[in-house]
């Protein structure tokens, strides 16, 4: 243990985190009992209560996953260092201002993070979820590890269903009851994730169990049209038992080292999951997801889960550039691409197709199909959330688009899949250049990312990142980049080719 530590006293034990100037940070504290065995497929459930001091001053295990790659591309800084194994690692990281009166006295507003990797990857452990931006802004900023693959996501008969969802679900109960004891409000918690995190977030919102939990939500380039289907998810369930050689039972699955379920769960690609009412929300990105009898949006506009809490939702310009720009598909992709890609994902391709040449004219076909899949991907379903929050919620709702364009792999990269996040989290510009090959040569502007710092931060606190709200009927997008920009219906033709 550090020789500057801060100890807390939680409701299963005291721990002691490393103080970093003004930042007490703390890592590892487990919220949920490690899920072992057969406890892998089984709800989360309390941890054990322990006696003394429990060390928080160094990061613990990682959930079971395989190395996920995207080309050529060092993607750690995002999903982290892959599986550190260790039973106990249902858990979360803490950051914590040591003055604990930023706000004169005042318990500080709370932000938790849900990250992405596909529902198949990433950890508390990546190096760009640093809360301590958070944390000296007067904010207490939460990571949190869940399961991911089949022991997170696999619909079994025999186990609950979307078990690292429950997962959060019982870290914001956690909390809910020990987060004062950091100096954080329970009553001014946002929930925030990126991608598959963003995905869960906005399924954390449509979900009943979340009310009282949560007063405001982010969702970064997620999708609440993203579920699959109980029948997509069982061709998912099938073929994974296949691969393993057992039934598709949790008893089973139970039997089965963490290990050969991470092997297996990389021989998962190609499942075809096209019913005759739905298409692959992840366009075979994956084979997991959250599984749901009725989409997150769809559950939202209906007015389940979390009613009356604010929304923000957003997505980047060029999000689907992260998938064919550093495997080089992009440069060589065909008019035939552009077609499998609108044939992929929407039932009217010739219509989808007519409106993004309406919006790029002369576009080459890497950029056609890159936009197609990126709002296959998060577009389409953030115009959805966004609607059925608005329409339905008393929490405002506001929409942004972010815009930054990074020059990396000969200025072909722009504004990708996962762009926004250093900005979010407050990171410095040589930090940003020191976070792998995303940002090239080019240097975003001076302030974007205390800017954009700022507007999640005050979002946070108050409800207002800062622009107009979204509604239905003028639909304000505020678009984030060298300047800041606020438009109505912004892509209108594109978004009515999606709406269902």
């Amino acid at each position: 243990m550090t020789a500057a530590h801060r100890t807390v006293t939680t409701a299963q034990g005291a721990v002691a985190g490393a103080l970093h100037e003004d930042v007490a940070v703390f890592r590892g504290i487990p919220y949920a009992a490690p899920p072992a065995r057969a406890g892998r497929f089984a709800a989360p459930r309390p941890h054990a209560p322990w006696e003394g001091v429990r060390d928080a001053t160094s990061a613990g295990p990682t959930a079971p996953q395989a190395e996920r790659n995207l080309g050529a591309i060092d993607m750690s800084p995002y999903f982290g260092p892959g599986w550190i194994p260790g039973d106990d690692y249902l858990t979360l990281d803490i950051w914590a201002p040591e003055q604990r009166s930023r706000e004169g006295g005042r318990a500080l507003p709370v932000m938790v993070f849900v990250h992405g990797g596909g529902f198949v990857a990433g950890s508390t452990r990546a190096s760009l979820y640093d809360g301590t931006a958070f944390a000296r802004s007067g904010v207490v900023l939460v990571t949190v590890n869940y399961r991911l693959g089949i022991s997170g996501f696999l619909d079994l008969p025999g186990a609950p269903r979307n078990r690292g969802l429950l997962d959060v679900l019982a870290a914001l109960r956690w909390v809910r009851e020990n987060i004062a004891a950091f100096g954080g409000d329970p009553d001014r918690v946002t929930l925030f994730g990126q991608s598959a995190g963003a995905t869960l977030t906005g399924a954390v919102i449509a979900a009943p169990e979340s009310r009282g939990l949560v007063r405001r939500a982010v969702v970064q380039s997620g999708s609440g049209l993203g579920a699959f289907s109980p029948e997509q998810a069982a061709r998912v369930t099938q073929a994974a038992a296949s691969a393993l050689g057992i039934a598709p039972h949790s008893d089973a699955f139970a039997a089965v080292p963490d290990a050969r379920l991470v092997e297996a769960t990389a021989r998962l690609g190609g499942i075809d999951l096209r019913t005759t009412t739905a298409y692959d929300p992840l366009i075979g990105l994956s084979p997991f997801s959250v599984v749901a009898d009725r989409q997150p949006a769809d559950a939202v506009a209906a007015g389940h889960g979390s009613t009356g809490i604010d929304l923000l939702v957003g997505t980047n310009a060029e999000e689907g550039n992260l998938y064919l720009v550093p495997s080089g598909a992009y440069a060589v992709s065909t008019e035939a691409d552009v077609r499998a890609a609108a044939e992929r994902s929407h039932p009217e391709p010739d219509l989808l197709l007519d409106a993004y040449r309406a919006a790029r004219p002369g576009a080459a076909p890497g950029e056609l199909r890159s936009a197609v899949m990126g709002d296959a991907l998060f577009g389409a379903g953030s115009w959805a959330l966004a609607d059925a929050h608005a329409g339905r919620s008393s929490g405002a709702t506001y929409s942004y688009l972010f815009d930054w364009r990074s020059r990396a792999f000969d200025g072909l990269l722009g504004a990708t899949h996962t762009m926004e996040l250093p900005f979010v989290f407050g990171l410095d510009t040589a930090r940003l250049h020191g976070e792998g090959a995303l940002f090239g040569t080019g240097s975003p502007p001076a302030d974007l990312a205390s800017r954009m710092h700022a507007a999640w931060i005050r979002f946070a606190r108050d409800g207002d990142p800062g622009w107009a709200p979204y509604d239905t009927r003028r639909r304000i997008t505020t678009v984030i980049g060298r300047s800041w920009t606020a438009h109505e219906d912004l892509r209108g033709g594109i978004r009515r080719a999606w709406r269902r």
